[in-house]
């Protein structure tokens, strides 16, 4: 599939919309000089959490950092507990 596609003044041009949903290129690419040309790679995007462990443990990294958070919260609160009956 080759696609024509415009080059702003400053260098700047837009990948078409199917092109990236099909390599799933998000806000960065990275972009890389070859004998061919040039060659535009999909950057991982962090929030989308792939290679997470999210598939095996069914919970977002965000998640399991709230949760460790609440423990570790309720566990200074008994330990404050604790030394004001001193």
């Amino acid at each position: 599939m080759s696609q024509v596609v415009a080059v702003t003044k400053k260098g700047q041009a837009t990948i078409p919309k199917s092109l990236r949903e099909k390599h799933k290129i998000g806000r960065k690419a990275l972009v890389i000089d070859t004998t061919q040309g040039v060659l535009v790679k999909a950057i991982p995007d962090p929030s989308m959490e792939r290679g997470s462990l999210k598939k095996f443990l069914n919970k977002s990294s965000k998640d399991i950092m709230s949760e460790i958070r609440s423990v570790e919260f309720k566990h200074e609160a008994k330990l404050e507990r604790k030394s004001t009956k001193r």
